[in-house]
C-alpha cells in the first residue's frame, strides 16, 4: 500500500525486469488501484496523491546526483538475466536506491542487450518531452562502465497489481491515462522495445505512468511492438521532427553504430504510413487523440 511522502525527493522505486513478452492491451482491464493505500478519507481529500516523478524540473540535479553518489552495497535483484542491482545510497539524498546495470553490450538469452540502451532512452525521453523514463546516466564503479538508473518511488508495476494488462484509473482520470498509454505505445515502437511485460510499466498514485527496463531497445529491428490505433499528436509531431543528424549528437555515442540511429528514422517513417492508413480509413478527428477516448 502506498503512503503519502511529503519530503521535496520521494525515495523511488525501479522497475523489475522482463521475465515475458506482452502487448500491453489498450483496453483498461478492470482492476481498482488505490494509491493512497490506508490513508483516512479526509487526508485523501484535503492532500494530493504523490507524483513520484520528482525528477522533473530537477533533472540535471539528478543526473548529477547518480554520476557523483557513493554506492554503499548491492542487492541482487530477484530477475532479470543481466543481474541488476539495487544499490543503496548515503541518507539524506534525494532517493534511497539507484538501479545500477553493468551490461556490456553483447547478446545475452537470445537478446541484443547494452547499458547504454537504458541511458539512451532516458536522453531520447527528454528530447520528446515524454516524461516516462526515469534519469539513467553512464556511471563509473571499480573501472567498469554501468547504467546508474533512478529508483523510482512510490510506484507499482502493472504485475504487482494483479492484472493482465493496464490498470483501470478512476473514471476522472481515464481520457489522461489512455493518452498515456498511447504515448508510451508509440515510444515504444520507436525504440524498439521489443520485449515489454507487465513488470516494466509502472504507474503511481498521481496515475502517471512510468516506463522501465530499456536495455534491449535500440537495435536494428523494424517490429512495431504495439498495435497502433490511435495517435497522440504532440509527441507525433516531436517524433516527424527528429532527424538522423541530430541524433547523431545526442544519442549518436550510445548506439552501436550509426544503423541503430537509422533504425529509428525508419521505424518512423513505418510509423508515418500505419497512421495515414489509419487516418484514410477512420479520419483525423479519430485518430488524432484531444482529450482521450
Amino acid at each position: 500500500m502506498f503512503r503519502l511522502v511529503t519530503r521535496r525527493y520521494p525515495p523511488s522505486l525501479v522497475v523489475t525486469i522482463r521475465r515475458r513478452r506482452f502487448v500491453l492491451p489498450i483496453v483498461a482491464a478492470a482492476l481498482a488501484f488505490v494509491p493512497l493505500g490506508a490513508q483516512t478519507t479526509a487526508q485523501a481529500q484535503s492532500e494530493p496523491p504523490v507524483d513520484a516523478r520528482t525528477w522533473l524540473g530537477h533533472a540535471a540535479e539528478i543526473e548529477s546526483y547518480l554520476k557523483t553518489v557513493q554506492m554503499l552495497k548491492f542487492e541482487d535483484l530477484s530477475v532479470g538475466v543481466t543481474k541488476p542491482k539495487r544499490a543503496f545510497l548515503p541518507e539524506g539524498g534525494p532517493m534511497k536506491y539507484l538501479a545500477w546495470k553493468m551490461i556490456p553490450p553483447a547478446r545475452y538469452d537470445g537478446y541484443w542487450e547494452s547499458y547504454r540502451s537504458e541511458i539512451a532512452a532516458y536522453e531520447l525521453d527528454k528530447i520528446l518531452e515524454l516524461n516516462m523514463v526515469p534519469p539513467a546516466v553512464d556511471k563509473v564503479y571499480r573501472g567498469e562502465h554501468g547504467a546508474a538508473i533512478m529508483w523510482v518511488s512510490p510506484t507499482k508495476s502493472f504485475k504487482e497489481l494483479g492484472g493482465t494488462g493496464s490498470p483501470t484509473p478512476p473514471a476522472r482520470l481515464q481520457a489522461a491515462w489512455n493518452r498515456q498509454l498511447v504515448r508510451a505505445k508509440m515510444f515504444h515502437n520507436l525504440i524498439a522495445n521489443l520485449d515489454p511485460n507487465l513488470g516494466n510499466w509502472l504507474v503511481d498514485p498521481a496515475w502517471n505512468l512510468i516506463l522501465i527496463d530499456c536495455s534491449r531497445c535500440f537495435t536494428s529491428d523494424q517490429k512495431m511492438t504495439h498495435v497502433l490505433t490511435r495517435v497522440d499528436p504532440t509527441l507525433w509531431d516531436r517524433m516527424k521532427a527528429l532527424t538522423e543528424d541530430a541524433l547523431l549528437k545526442t544519442i549518436g555515442p550510445l548506439m552501436a553504430s550509426r544503423g541503430e540511429l537509422r533504425a529509428i528514422i525508419r521505424r518512423r517513417d513505418a510509423m508515418q504510413k500505419i497512421i495515414d492508413a489509419l487516418v484514410k480509413e477512420r479520419g483525423e478527428a479519430y485518430v488524432f487523440m484531444k482529450d482521450g477516448f
